[in-house]
């Protein structure tokens, strides 16, 4: 394969002077322009300079070139599968300046194959989303964002956002005191690199208030089905807030044929952001002793979806959180 010539770059609306500070930032705490968590966070093991090393996710490199405020130049590790550099330089551009990222490496071994299928297409996304996330940095806002394609999109998904099933935490105290001795219970969490908001009820907003299409269908196909047994039909109201702490988010509402609750907690760790959506529900009678034999074949899978999809709009959209 030929030399990979790959740039992208930005026209920003302010002297280089203001964004130069975000290039001495890359790989280390308070980084804005990286797009994390829609992908692995890049990190470096000392403060950007000729010598530092890191990467984000499979890809390694060090700093080969530096000009503070103007240039950051990254060699790529053999291993990487990539022979050349990357480097992130500032253009003057009269009152304005242009921030721009050019990859110049020949691909070896498996990245012959890869860099065309998958590994150019995530490139693309991932500097679009940092320039984005530096356009939004210096002036508050994004003109045109980007919008993922699909490949992009979902290794995006993929590498960025993990979702398992785990005990209901012990920390869900307001769950467990709305309904202590639930007739069903459990609980999942989505797992994803630090970035993301840490606000409850922002989840909550974006799992409940946006399910994936399919699980929307599933909801109006369920509407039709119980109405016959007498079962209420379910509205957007069945996942109001009831409770807010410090540690918890409470949803729910009570029916006539059972009782419903759903915790979210959100821990931010070092290494991650973990969300934690807990469900608790106790059938009132007949009618929901059925509808909750039914519901658990469902429950499960329809809970990780909509879960993975607040997990991946969260992620996916510019949200640099400081200025420079």
């Amino acid at each position: 394969m030929t030399v990979i010539d790959n740039t992208h770059q930005r026209l920003l609306p302010v002297p280089a002077a203001t964004v130069g500070p975000l290039l001495d930032r890359l790989g280390r705490p308070g980084d804005v322009l990286w797009p994390s968590p829609a992908w692995p966070p890049a990190r470096l093991d000392r403060p950007v300079g000729v010598g530092a090393t890191g990467g984000h996710g499979a890809i390694r490199y060090h700093v080969t070139a530096h000009r503070p405020g103007r240039l950051v130049e990254f060699t790529f590790d053999p291993r990487t599968g990539l022979t050349g550099t990357h480097t992130f330089d500032l253009l003057d551009h009269g009152d304005s300046c242009v921030l721009r990222h050019r990859l110049v490496a020949t691909p070896t071994a498996w990245m012959r194959a890869l860099w065309p299928a998958v590994v150019g297409p995530c490139h693309d996304a991932v500097l679009e989303h940092l320039l984005d996330n530096a356009e939004i940095a210096v002036t508050g806002t994004v003109t045109d964002p980007y919008r993922y394609p699909w490949r992009a999109r979902l290794a995006a998904r993929l590498e960025s956002v993990h979702v398992s099933a785990v005990a209901v935490p012990a920390d869900a105290l307001a769950l467990r005191s709305a309904l202590p001795q639930p007739d069903l219970a459990d609980a999942f969490a989505a797992r994803i690199p630090p970035g993301a908001t840490t606000d409850a009820q922002a989840w909550a907003d974006a799992i409940f208030r946006n399910p994936p299409p399919a699980v929307t269908a599933l909801l109006r196909l369920r509407n039709i089905l119980v109405a016959p047994f007498g079962i209420a039909r379910g509205d957007r109201t069945a996942f109001d807030t009831i409770i807010r702490t410090d540690r918890e988010l409470l949803l729910g509402t009570d029916a006539g044929h059972l009782d419903f609750r759903a915790s979210i907690l959100v821990d931010a760790g070092d290494d991650d952001i973990t969300v934690t959506l807990s469900t608790h529900a106790v059938a009132r009678n007949r009618s929901g002793r059925v509808y909750l034999a039914l519901i658990r074949l469902f429950h499960p899978p329809v809970v990780k979806a909509m879960l993975r999809r607040a997990a991946a709009s969260r992620c996916l959209a510019p949200h640099p959180t400081t200025t420079p």
